[in-house]
């Protein structure tokens, strides 16, 4: 069975009690069953260098992954934030060259792929009989999809125009691929499928970025998709507006925001998640609240919870009696009580250590794992996160040429040498306008190789779609990008 590590002192925060143990809860989809019901039960061996030369295998045939990073985290305190932002306000960071001390080291395509960390919720959700419970199970994946956001404050590097990311695990049951699809506006399309041909999940990313003067705000534009293939069911939503605060003075921090709508296209069921502002007093920080509806409006359940912790599901008529108790109540003077007078100089985030207040009947659809003991030095990457970037040989010989893992700034970041990073990062940023000033002089249009627009089957909308062709791995006409 898959073994979730205890932390250190430094990152209690996710070791909280979030009510998974509670006697009056139910638990049938926890987070240490969810990876037995299709793969067989394991222990993951960890490596002890967390650098790999070679393929490393467990004894079971499953590749193993690195734990850590080469080199760790570089420290940003030296450097002036605000002589470079202040003459940002108002304008659409994508169209701004940022420096490097801005970034982690992972291509916005890498931080994509993390939406599929938790993909043992999509399996589980293609196994359940009943469309609600599907529904249940879909709802928590979303949540899931942005959790591993939490006090992660550097910005990815922005993808070059045709660079890709490809990523197969066999551990979780997926194959994954990304491309740059446009620079001006960024766009990123992405497709994935279950090793079983049990689903599909594709969509594009629009990213809007915006700074505020203490705030940078990214409002995630473009249409998710996920197909259930044995219950031949699609269902589509958009991510929440992310928003990092502080970014001037004071200590960072991060909030999601905004209604995130999922609609099953088959039933005409839907499911509105409330992912909350923090609020007077930062009672609402990081709550996630909503209704799975039918096709009559009617609420079938109540979903809960912190898209950093966890996410509960539980009957309307238990929920709203448990309100009108003022069952919540307690816990919100708590966090009053906790907050002190609020600083004019930054928004500080506020100090709210609860967990979740869990209605006695609840289920429990999803918990976040824990994060590694040493995840402060290396960006606040999660486990997942620390492997993306990986590369050995064997993986370097099946690669396509644009996949962001050879491009030359990341890597220099990731190994601790942040002059090498500037460096390569202002010739790669150079080397795409020259690219780009060539094509405008030769009336040249640039062509995707593996996402074409197209119509979207459910919402109508003219969306990225994979065309098919990646895995055959014919890349004899990539692009020189790096």
């Amino acid at each position: 069975m898959l073994q979730i590590r205890r932390m250190g002192s430094e990152e209690e925060f996710f070791d909280a009690v979030t009510g998974l143990e509670s006697e009056d809860s139910s638990g049938e989809f926890s987070e240490a069953g969810s990876a037995d019901f299709i793969f067989t039960d394991r222990e993951v061996v960890r490596s002890e260098t967390g650098v790999m030369n070679s393929t490393e295998f467990q004894e079971n045939g499953i590749k193993r992954h690195r734990t850590t990073l080469p080199a760790p985290m570089f420290s940003r305190s030296n450097f002036s934030v605000w002589s470079f932002l202040k003459k940002c306000i108002g304008m659409e960071l994508s169209k701004i060259t940022m420096p490097i001390v801005f970034n982690e080291p992972l291509s916005f395509l890498q931080r994509i792929t993390e939406y599929m960390e938790h993909t043992y919720l999509i399996h589980k959700a293609c196994l359940l009989p009943d469309s609600v419970e599907r529904m249940q199970v879909i709802a928590a994946f979303a949540v899931s999809a942005v959790a591993s956001q939490w006090e992660r404050t550097g910005k990815p590097f922005n993808p070059l125009l045709g660079e890709t990311f490809e990523l197969i695990r066999d551990d979780l049951g997926f194959k994954f691929v990304a491309e740059q699809v446009s620079h001006h506006p960024p766009v990123s399309a992405f497709y994935a499928e279950g090793l079983n041909k049990d689903f599909i999940f594709q969509g594009s990313i629009y990213p809007k970025l915006k700074f505020w003067g203490k705030s940078v705000e990214a409002e995630p534009r473009g249409t998710i998709t996920l197909e259930l293939l044995r219950s031949n069911e699609a269902y589509t939503w958009t991510n929440p507006t992310c928003c990092v605060h502080n970014v001037i003075l004071g200590k960072l921090w991060i909030e999601q925001y905004g209604i995130v709508e999922i609609t099953n296209h088959s039933t005409g069921e839907k499911c509105l998640l409330n992912f909350k502002k923090c609020g007077l007093f930062g009672k609402e920080l990081h709550r996630v609240e909503g209704y799975i509806l039918d096709k009559n409006k009617k609420k079938l359940c109540v979903i809960y919870g912190k898209w950093t912790e966890c996410l509960w599901c539980i009957d309307p008529n238990t929920y709203e009696t448990y309100k009108k108790k003022g069952g919540d109540s307690k816990a919100a003077k708590q966090i009053e009580e906790q907050i002190g007078s609020e600083s004019d100089e930054a928004d500080d985030m506020p100090e709210v250590q609860e967990t979740v207040q869990v209605i006695p009947g609840s289920k429990l659809l999803w918990r976040i794992p824990s994060r590694p003991s040493h995840s402060a030095k290396m960006y606040n990457f999660t486990n997942f996160a620390v492997s993306l970037n990986e590369l050995d040989k064997e993986l370097e010989a099946v690669l396509a040429p644009t996949d962001c893992r050879f491009r030359p700034d990341i890597r220099a970041m990731e190994n601790g040498d942040m002059d090498l990073a500037s460096k390569e990062k202002e010739r790669l940023e150079e080397k795409q306008r020259a690219a780009r000033k060539e094509r405008a002089q030769t009336a040249e249009e640039w062509n995707t190789r593996w996402f074409q627009q197209k119509t979207h089957s459910y919402t109508g909308t003219l969306e990225w779609t994979y065309s098919g062709g990646y895995f055959d791995r014919n890349f004899t006409d990539c692009p020189d990008i790096y």
